[in-house]
């Protein structure tokens, strides 16, 4: 009877566990999604364009005649929402002279697809090399959270040229986060979209800012500093006490916006 008991209990456990594989990817991408006459309304609202064109977006950018800038600043965000939500980043850093473009995922937005850790990060390819055939050089990626992972994805490729990363509340993998939080699911070892940014970034040679978050019940603080260790160049931490992993303190005169992008842009040109 014992035995019979334990068999079936394993078995209702090995069927969950498949369960979880096949759909574990509503577990990850929590896209907030629109019909693309939404989305052209959405952006109006906030005086932005869809770019390159509204027929195969694959950003937002402010909807102004500027064209000098110090660069072009493109925004990988995270797993929820859309980059419509990021608006935080434009109207910080546009203020510091740069170009702002919030790259959309697809499956996100109005875009179509469904997002895996391949497609994102070929998506992601195609959004850097179109900026750069549009604005050219120099070129930063900020990733939030996910979109760490797709930075990371970008730069093993060793197809793109950027001039500055920096990484918002990022993980070294996102199967260790998987493993932090399901451990009893064997998360690790199920998880299908890894996002090893310890292996992704171990090449890049450039200048890479770390923003931490001192509280975050998302992504534990030894995943990110086991990723800010890991990197072998230039790199900085800032670390902020008391925020949790959505509440950082995103004001746009915060002045930690200008030192991140004073220590990024170091090599082209601005003082540290």
């Amino acid at each position: 009877m014992v035995i019979k008991r334990m068999l079936s209990i394993l078995v209702c456990y090995l069927l969950l566990l498949l369960t979880l594989f096949i759909f574990q990817r509503k577990l990850i991408y929590f896209p907030e999604k629109h019909s693309i006459e939404h989305q052209q309304e959405l952006a109006e609202q906030f005086n932005l364009k869809l770019w390159p064109s509204i027929d195969n977006y694959l950003g937002l950018i402010a909807n102004s005649n500027k064209t000098a800038y110090k660069g072009t600043i493109i925004v990988f965000h995270g797993n929820a929402g859309s980059a419509i939500n990021r608006i935080y980043y434009l109207q910080a850093l546009e203020k510091l002279g740069y170009r702002v473009l919030l790259a959309e995922y697809p499956g996100y937005g109005a875009r179509k697809d469904e997002p895996t850790e391949s497609v994102l990060i070929a998506n992601g390819i195609e959004t850097v090399r179109q900026a750069l055939d549009d604005f050219g050089a120099p070129i930063f990626l900020w990733g939030e959270s996910l979109g760490s992972g797709v930075v990371g994805g970008i730069m093993k490729t060793s197809q793109i040229q950027v001039n500055g990363i920096v990484l918002v509340t990022p993980f070294d993998s996102l199967a260790n986060v998987a493993q932090h939080h399901y451990w009893f699911f064997l998360a690790k070892w199920l998880v299908r979209d890894k996002f090893n940014n310890i292996k992704n970034l171990q090449y890049y040679s450039g200048n890479i800012a770390i923003l931490l978050a001192d509280e975050d019940e998302i992504i534990p603080n030894a995943n990110s500093l086991n990723l800010f260790k890991s990197l072998h160049y230039r790199r900085q931490l800032w670390r902020f006490k008391g925020a949790g992993h959505n509440s950082l303190p995103l004001a746009s005169e915060q002045p930690w916006w200008k030192e991140v992008m004073q220590f990024v842009a170091w090599q082209n040109g601005e003082s540290p």
